[in-house]
């Protein structure tokens, strides 16, 4: 089982933790253990903040950022994959479920591809 951060916008939560049940339905073989941030830090201290994620981020060997309509926008998850790629973990963006068909990508991942929502996607990629 791979170990995977997950990035996404504040915005998004109610999404990503659809998807983070999908792992626990036995009619879908995505399987991955998630390290990522589930209630936010309660601080205004960016410096704290970020010495509570980047631990997080260091433990993972891949990083999956969903990708809302401003995702792009958010300081937070271009952090997070500017993190990520520092630590050396795989990287795969994609959009959410339901989702547009067309997305901006965060500045920090501006080399990298994307792809629609696809559990199929999703689940070799918490595979390899």
């Amino acid at each position: 089982m791979r170990r995977i951060f997950l990035s996404f916008q504040t915005e998004n939560k109610k999404q990503v933790d659809g998807i983070r049940l999908l792992k626990w339905n036995k009619g879908f073989p995505l399987e991955f253990y998630d390290e990522s941030v589930r209630i936010a830090y309660k601080s205004a201290n960016t410096s704290y903040i970020k010495s509570q994620i980047r631990p997080k981020i260091q433990r993972c060997s891949a990083t999956v950022c969903f990708l809302g309509e401003t995702t792009w926008q958010s300081e937070w998850v271009n952090w997070e994959i500017e993190t990520s790629l520092a630590s050396g973990n795989e990287l795969l963006l994609m959009g959410l479920p339901n989702g547009p068909s067309r997305l901006n990508v965060p500045s920090a991942a501006k080399d990298c591809g994307w792809s629609l929502w696809s559990l199929d996607v999703l689940t070799r990629f918490s595979e390899k």
